[in-house]
């Protein structure tokens, strides 16, 4: 019995990150390093940066209780959201191929050590970001009838390990694991790949909490692939010989090889899109925990070629870390500062840009950004879907929440579920895969005529 009660407890600290706070004096020589400062981006906006450690590091996780039947998120007056696919396992990430399928990579953090593995066999992780398994698999949705419900449903590919981003270029279907890149026959309509696939890049595998997530996208000219590679840990604090080739945006050959580094400096860049009509890449990155409540906001930023932007060096554009003080100055004196400040610790991933028309004009050309929430904060942020608005390329306005009720709200600490992927359909609507709820949500304006033909978006 004694043996019973002591595992639980043991569990539950491992969800937490494994930091101490810092002494007065360490704090008092940050403050001197690095004083509270408004920065202003180049999307105009500003955002406040407090001196770090003004708060001490929290760690609060919700409780992930599903959702009752009948219970949907909540969009704004005008739209209504419907399930759009439910009893999936951790859907993390949606595509929509070419032909207009829905392709869902079903995969989830798994335990690395034998205190994690009995954190999550004894199912103490109450967010449901650490399990005992993973799917491993991608499952097809296709609307055939256009009635806003799949009427396909079929496992598209398993036997994988950890997917995440997914990509159709020319006769071959991509997928990136969590250790490399694979590369399939594909022809267009197929509902199961059945061909041998071919790791045709190896990739560094595992990461801080999250990190093992790496996402696909094709260069505008369709002769590269992008990959996004998550830093191994918050801060380098495990040695930078553990980040190589990571905390990057990598750029291959569509056989793998060639591979250069696009952009650098991202801790952890998962969503990649393009603005509509342009060749400017845009990212959604989540940035560093451990500083306090308001440090350090994720982002969504354009992406340059060649661009540092900061991890692990420096923050939101030149703020040095106190924790990698005095290391790389000429890598922080070169620092880009972000677009778009998303917030402290909302923990951003999903991006899309709503090239369609059914929306009302204020929505079309924005961002639509998926916020899987926070852990590192003493209150809840996030778990939303927010909406940041563009006019001729650039944002012109401040995040706004769009897609909200995840939280079950109150002091209740519970959540019903946690929004991660956000794509747009050839028919207008939106598509939130929903990881804890197990769900894809639809979110179309109400009103908005049916798709014509079986198509995919622009």
């Amino acid at each position: 019995m004694h043996i019973r009660n002591v595992l639980p407890l043991a569990g539950l600290g491992l969800l937490a990150a494994c930091s101490s706070e810092p002494s007065a004096q360490e704090k008092q020589a940050a403050a001197a390093a690095t004083p509270a400062q408004t920065i202003t981006t180049p999307a105009d906006e500003t955002v406040h940066l407090p001196v770090p450690y003004a708060t001490k590091s929290a760690s609060k996780f919700v409780e992930v209780i599903g959702w009752p039947a009948g219970k949907t998120p909540t969009a704004p007056d005008g739209f209504t959201v419907t399930e759009f696919a439910g009893g999936l396992q951790n859907p993390r990430w949606a595509y929509v191929a070419p032909n207009g399928d829905v392709l869902i990579s079903e995969a989830t953090t798994l335990p690395k050590s034998t205190k994690k593995e009995i954190a999550a066999a004894l199912h103490l992780d109450k967010s449901r970001s650490l399990q005992e398994t993973s799917a491993n698999r991608i499952t097809l949705l296709r609307d055939t009838d256009h009635d806003g419900k799949p009427d396909v449903r079929t496992t598209f590919l398993s036997g994988l390990n950890q997917p995440f981003g997914m990509l159709v270029m020319g006769n071959s279907f991509y997928v990136a694991n969590t250790d490399g890149l694979m590369r399939y026959p594909y022809k267009p309509g197929d509902t199961k790949i059945s061909g041998a696939g071919q790791q045709i890049l190896s990739l560094p595998e595992g990461g801080y909490n999250n990190h093992w997530t790496r996402n696909l996208l094709a260069s505008k000219d369709g002769k590269t692939i992008f990959v996004t590679v998550g830093s191994g840990s918050n801060v380098q604090e495990h040695g930078p010989e553990n980040e190589v080739r990571r905390a990057n945006i990598l750029e291959v050959n569509p056989d793998g090889s060639g591979e250069k580094i696009f952009a650098s400096g991202l801790r952890n860049p998962i969503g990649l899109a393009y603005y509509p009509g342009t060749t400017t890449l845009w990212a959604a990155v989540n940035e560093r925990d451990e500083l306090g409540d308001e440090l350090v906001p994720d982002y969504i930023t354009s992406v340059q070629q060649g661009g540092f932007y900061g991890w692990p060096y420096s923050y939101y554009g030149q703020n040095v870390d106190p924790r990698r003080k005095d290391e790389h100055p000429e890598l922080v004196k070169k620092a880009l500062v972000p677009d778009v400040p998303m917030g402290p610790h909302v923990a951003a991933l999903g991006l899309t840009f709503y090239d369609q028309t059914a929306f009302p004009a204020k929505y079309q050309n924005g961002a639509f950004v998926g916020e899987h929430g926070s852990w590192n904060r003493s209150a809840y942020s996030g778990y939303k879907v927010a909406f940041v608005p563009f006019k001729d390329g650039k944002p012109t306005g401040k995040p706004e929440d769009f897609l909200t009720g995840f939280l079950v709200g109150g002091e209740s600490g519970k959540a019903y579920g946690r929004p991660v992927g956000v794509v747009t359909l050839a028919d207008g609507a939106l598509l939130v895969t929903d990881d804890a709820g197990n769900k894809v949500w639809r979110v179309a304006a109400a009103g908005a005529p049916k798709a014509t033909a079986f198509a995919p978006a622009k």
